[in-house]
């Protein structure tokens, strides 16, 4: 035992030095990293910003519709996400990026089996696959805001299926698959015509079969303006995608290996953003050039319109060139909207025809003339500019005719467009069951069962305030005149010297309400987006005062005399009878319900 025992404690310290000696003395040297960490990063970011436009979109959209139809624009930016990447992953990534077909079409790849990155390429395939697919989401969701507060949630599930499913791959592989345009040298680096351009075509297609909403056009062919109920919410949903968009643009040179792609990636950043800044300030000062005051929604699309034109040629275009971009763009986009708004009688809330559609052909276009290397305007040669404009156009026919294939077979069979009832009435609750999607931030009326004439108390016990079978019963002050109600409506601005004069001649209550009305000045005329608003209300102060002891005589010549300028909009004033009136307090009625005293 004690030889044993001694041989343990011999080998235990060899062990203990054998597993210091470094390792390669013991292994072969590893293999080299097939891919860059570098490169996988930043593709899979790219991915996770351009999701992040989902959001953008769907608030943007949001924002620029009626409250009564929020939800279900929320709902179908969520829906197009999550249909679109199944049958993107089992048919439409094969169709795009599969083997060519004679440069028309990809080879099947279902489930994307099959698909390899090139040797060189520094991510592996599922990094590939998910940055295509929400490249393929941001097409989808574009349509739905130019379909928005009409559509059919059911058809809004199957024609986003469907550009997802053939729509979008078919162009995407003439484009980035290998396909003809590619090999003419047609250059779209993030999409200007093979995203933004696609789903813009598909909103104009889709809003025209669908049809305006109802009271958008009179019968004498005018426009009414239907303002979006949330600005605050659009402007969320510009600046979202505005940051997302770095990931759009500058994550699409899939690589940040060597310092070509490195300065490439940063100047992408310069251009995009020099593009929508250049954009967004043109249509502020255009639109308070056109309108008199700057339009919130139309500058709103003038950054998104600059995004939009930029991304083809971001990477090939100096930073002049970006600006030049930008401020054509941002002329365009207003001229765009009014036409298609006004002449063509397209009823697109949110502008997404011409954001992405016009300005996404657009800045295809302008890359042709404007690339530093092979630009017309640069290098004096129109051949780029012309395999430029033959891809543009060739897009257009092409999707213009699959999407209305698409749309007319919807139309014929379940039909796109909801009746007019639910559409009065809100998608919200029609489509989804919901009262408002924002209930918890309105009160909700509650229903009190009526009291009847011979009964003596109402519903839980509470008394019967007045007998209604019994005028003569009701309260009078002490020299037997009614009580009276003075409403009064004016201006906003002359509401604090009114206040002050009834407070000096001992109005101790008065109910103020802020309201919008017109008299024979018929109010201001607003602007919206280029249309006038149909009903140009002015801002306008309510306050009522039920008076008892002080004459209502007397308060309608203070009011009077406070004022009174001599010109319109001076207000008017409104006296009624009441009938009775009672302080919850003190249970007090009539007279004495009126005096109030401290506490």
């Amino acid at each position: 035992m004690k030889k044993s025992g001694s041989l343990l404690f011999q080998i235990i310290p060899a062990v203990l030095c054998l597993s210091l000696i470094p390792a390669p003395a013991f292994a072969a040297n590893p293999l080299p990293l097939r891919y860059s960490s570098a490169d996988t990063i930043w593709v899979l970011l790219g991915a996770a910003l351009v999701f992040f436009m989902q959001p953008g979109f769907a608030m943007c959209e949001t924002g620029l519709t009626r409250a009564k139809n929020a939800g279900n624009i929320v709902m179908k930016n969520v829906m197009d996400f999550a249909l679109g990447t199944p049958v993107f992953w089992i048919i439409g990534f094969g169709l795009m990026f599969g083997a060519d077909i004679n440069g028309i079409i990809g080879s099947p790849d279902f489930f994307a089996k099959h698909f390899t990155v090139a040797e060189d390429a520094g991510y592996p395939a599922m990094a590939f696959l998910i940055f295509q697919t929400v490249f393929c989401a941001t097409a989808a969701t574009i349509v739905s805001g130019s379909m928005a507060e009409r559509t059919k949630f059911s058809s809004y599930c199957i024609y986003s299926i469907l550009i997802s499913l053939i729509i979008y791959p078919v162009s995407g592989h003439w484009i980035w698959g290998g396909g003809w345009l590619a090999q003419m040298g047609f250059h779209d680096f993030a999409g200007s015509t093979a995203v933004h351009m696609v789903g813009g075509v598909c909103a104009c297609i889709g809003a025209w079969l669908l049809g305006p909403r109802i009271g958008k056009y009179n019968e004498d062919g005018t426009v009414n303006a239907i303002p979006g109920h949330s600005l605050p919410l659009a402007t969320l949903g510009v600046f979202i995608l505005w940051f997302a968009w770095f990931g759009f643009n500058g994550c699409s040179t899939v690589s940040m290996t060597g310092d070509e792609a490195i300065q490439s990636a940063a100047h992408i950043f310069v251009t995009t953003n020099m593009s929508a800044a250049v954009a967004t300030c043109t249509v502020m000062f255009l639109t308070w050039i056109r309108y008199g005051k700057p339009d919130v929604s139309m500058t709103l699309n003038g950054a998104l319109a600059g995004l939009v034109a930029i991304t083809a040629g971001c990477d090939l275009v100096t930073v002049p060139g970006a600006f030049a971009i930008g401020l054509i763009a941002g002329i365009v986009v207003v001229y765009s909207i009014e036409f298609i708004d006004q002449k063509l009688k397209i009823d697109d809330p949110v502008g997404a025809v011409s954001v992405h559609g016009v300005c996404g052909a657009l800045g295809t276009v302008l890359t042709g003339l404007l690339s530093e290397q092979d630009g017309w305007l640069y290098c004096g040669d129109p051949h780029f500019f012309i395999v430029q404009l033959t891809g543009v156009i060739a897009v257009i026919v092409y999707v213009a005719i699959a999407a209305g294939i698409v749309f007319k077979s919807i139309k014929a069979t379940i039909g796109l467009r909801v009746t007019a009832k639910e559409e009065i009435a809100g998608l919200d609750f029609e489509e989804h069951g919901l009262t408002s999607a924002y209930a918890d931030f309105m009160p909700a009326p509650e229903h009190m069962p009526a009291a009847t004439e011979d009964s003596t108390t109402v519903t839980n016990g509470m008394p019967r305030l007045f007998s209604q079978t019994n005028p003569a019963s009701r309260p009078a002050t002490p020299d037997g005149h009614a009580y009276s109600l003075v409403t009064i409506i004016t201006s906003k601005e002359r509401f604090l010297s009114l206040k002050t004069a009834l407070e000096n001649i001992g109005i101790t209550g008065m109910t103020v309400t802020e309201v919008h009305g017109y008299g024979l000045q018929k109010g201001h005329t607003e602007m919206y987006r280029g249309a006038s608003v149909a009903s140009r209300l002015l801002p306008k102060i309510r306050l009522d005062i039920v008076v008892s002891a002080i004459p209502p005589r007397t308060i309608i010549d203070i009011a009077k005399k406070v004022l009174y300028t001599g010109k319109y909009g001076d207000g008017k004033i409104f006296i009624s009878t009441v009938d009775n009136v009672v302080k919850i307090r003190t249970g007090e009625e009539g007279f004495d319900a009126l005096q109030d005293y401290p506490l």
